[in-house]
């Protein structure tokens, strides 16, 4: 499945794998939350570099209905060219951001 992503200008490959990976991993996302997951690309609050894997970028939304507000962050790896692949390698609910450094925020 492939996920609209338009700060990155192209689209974000979920896989099957990574997906269950996600349910089994973060039961608190998925299954009740997905809509959310595609939400937080398609219309991010922030954009973080992962800072132990740089060609990880971790996508942040706050949602006021997520488990009484909390934030999905998505976590795209981004595969150098000549690949020039996105994929969502995880997701899961925080309540609050750390790690890595912000490249992007909403104005």
């Amino acid at each position: 499945m492939n996920l609209r992503c338009p700060y990155l200008k192209a689209q974000v490959e979920l896989k099957e794998e990574r997906e269950t990976h996600i349910r089994e991993k973060h039961p608190e996302l998925l299954p009740q939350y997905r809509v959310q997951i595609d939400q937080t690309l398609a219309d991010p609050d922030e954009v973080r570099r992962d800072a132990r894997f740089p060609n990880s970028l971790l996508f942040s939304h706050w949602f006021p209905d997520v488990k009484g507000g909390k934030f999905v962050v998505v976590v795209v790896v981004a595969d150098p060219p000549p690949a020039d692949r996105y994929w969502i390698v995880t997701a899961y609910v925080a309540r609050q951001l750390s790690g890595g450094t912000v490249i992007w925020k909403r104005p």
